[in-house]
């Protein structure tokens, strides 16, 4: 009788706590959607952040998606950018290819109310409220260091890059001012492969061809390092020039693989858009209990920069880093 009892008490206690879980009011509303804007979206660099930004979504039961022009287009980019605010979205995300044309709509969007924060590349004179991403000066001079270790200390080099772009400029201020460790390597050649490999392999084919005094080359934009790689394995010259490049698309890893690029800087896009996602939804919602609304508080009650890392990548790791991302194996 006794165990009956108890029987009935637990179940009676289960069912009331089941009631009030019921009919308690969601922390998330039935169609809270979050947006990530970026540009040249078919990289697999974006789609590592789509995947990142979903599943943040997933996890926090809310609508998560990542837009923007396929290829590399900044002006596609800020109309795609206005009608997302235009929408009201619970709070965006942005990579803006062009710092100087965001600013003011950024500010207009956080006028209405709704949070934006700049994930991977930032626009730091706008009231975007956080900038989460890599610390891009600091990946230049990784770029350079590794650059300077395959050369011996000692070479010209060409950059490649997308000149304009901040977070790219930010890594070629960081590379330029590495060199005074290394004063017997100069930077000779800045080349705008504008965001697309088959560009960036025809740039070096032509430096190959006019027999340019370069010894290697710093690819500082994701397209690159493939696309000086290809060049390279046109004129049989694996090798013979030294590459470093940026991110970890499949084709760069293959690269390494083959031996056509010495290093790869890799950044981590899945992070960034994982947690750019949980940043916005603690502002949306005033999670942070510092002030009473992020809306009128004279600073926003979250950290300014947050930097998610980069990771060296050559043969001597390739194997293992590869072996680590298999739950990402069809990005790879």
């Amino acid at each position: 009788m006794r165990k009956q009892g108890a029987s009935l008490v637990a179940v009676l206690m289960f069912g009331g706590i089941a009631l009030i879980v019921s009919c308690a009011r969601s922390y998330h509303e039935a169609n809270e959607r979050y947006v990530f804007v970026a540009t040249n979206t078919s990289l697999p660099y974006w789609q590592e952040a789509q995947e990142g930004f979903s599943d943040s979504a997933k996890v926090l039961g809310v609508k998560g998606e990542l837009i923007g022009p396929t290829g590399y287009s900044p002006n596609a980019e800020l109309v795609t950018f206005r009608q997302v605010v235009e929408q009201q979205p619970a709070g965006i995300c942005l990579s803006a290819a062009r710092p100087e044309i965001f600013q003011a709509e950024i500010d207009k969007a956080i006028a209405q109310g709704i949070p934006v924060i700049c994930v991977d590349a930032d626009v730091p004179d706008s009231k975007r409220l956080m900038y989460v991403g890599t610390d891009n000066s600091k990946a230049g001079r990784e770029s350079l260091k590794q650059m300077a270790a395959l050369l011996h200390n000692k070479g010209n080099i060409a950059v490649i890059t997308i000149p304009g772009q901040r977070n790219l400029d930010d890594r070629l201020a960081g590379a330029v001012a590495g060199l005074q460790n290394y004063p017997e390597i100069k930077i000779t050649q800045i080349l705008d492969d504008q965001g697309d490999a088959k560009k960036a392999s025809d740039l070096v084919a032509d430096l190959i061809q006019k027999k340019e005094k370069v010894d290697g080359v710093i690819c500082l934009e994701a397209s690159g390092g493939s696309g000086a790689a290809e060049a390279l394995h046109r004129f049989n010259m694996e090798g013979q020039l030294q590459i470093v490049a940026f991110d970890d698309s499949p084709e760069t890893l293959d690269w390494i693989d083959k031996g056509a690029i010495g290093a790869t800087i890799a950044q981590k896009p899945y992070v960034m858009s994982y947690y750019g996602l949980k940043f916005l939804d603690d502002l949306h919602h005033n999670a942070i209990h510092k002030f009473k609304d992020w809306r009128t508080a004279l600073v926003a009650p979250m950290p300014a920069f947050v930097d998610t890392g980069t990771v060296v990548l050559d043969k001597s790791n390739l194997k293992a880093y590869r072996e680590a991302l298999a739950t990402h194996a069809n990005l790879r």
